[in-house]
């Protein structure tokens, strides 16, 4: 399995964007999280670790950035 990580992310907008670690542009911009969440699987060739950006309290207080799709 490929160490290649994938994120979707929120964007101020309100659509998703698929984005590979430090990059400045997205690979691709969808208007569902289901969307962005699929074609992130397509572009990592179901080889690629998906996470999906998840913001909310938890018990410490801290967001829960990320999470498995």
């Amino acid at each position: 399995m490929s160490n290649e990580k994938l994120f979707v992310e929120r964007r101020p907008e309100g659509d998703y964007a698929v984005r590979k670690p430090n990059s400045e542009r997205a690979s691709a911009v969808l208007p569902t999280q289901a969307e962005a969440i699929d074609r992130a699987r397509k572009l990592g060739h179901g080889e690629a670790h998906v996470l999906v950006e998840r913001v909310r309290n938890t018990t410490g207080g801290k967001p829960d950035k990320w999470r498995k799709p």
